[in-house]
């Protein structure tokens, strides 16, 4: 689910009804990697920053931590829908499967919505 906000994002990943974590990532004057913060849930579960991270681009970088079995480090090229948004993104990660090729299909299928609908962003 994802919600426009005025001046930020708010994306919902999830199976149920659930609210178990939640970060926030936006762009630094001083830095081309958005900075992350968790904000709710276990701060050892950096799912939710490190997507939240991801899709926040400011530039180039990302995220290389990940959950269990090493998250995959996604970059995308300057000038992508998800590049521009430069918006305060807060994310909720609500998903168990730990698999870090499940949780690029779920950020790829993100960036698709973000590429096809770019008014929805």
């Amino acid at each position: 689910h994802a919600m426009r906000l005025r001046d930020s994002l708010f994306l919902w990943v999830g199976a149920a009804p659930a609210l178990a974590s939640l970060a926030v990532a936006m762009c630094s004057p001083r830095d081309s990697i958005p900075v992350a913060a968790s904000l709710l849930g276990d701060p050892s579960d950096t799912a939710s920053s490190c997507l939240a991270q991801r899709l926040g681009r400011c530039g180039r970088g990302g995220c290389a931590a990940g959950r269990a079995g090493g998250g995959a480090g996604i970059h995308l090229p300057p000038g992508t829908p998800a590049s521009k948004t430069k918006k305060q993104i807060f994310v909720s990660y609500n998903l168990q499967n730990t698999d870090s090729n499940f949780t690029l299909l779920i950020e790829n299928r993100i960036k698709e919505e973000m590429t096809a609908f770019p008014e929805k962003f």
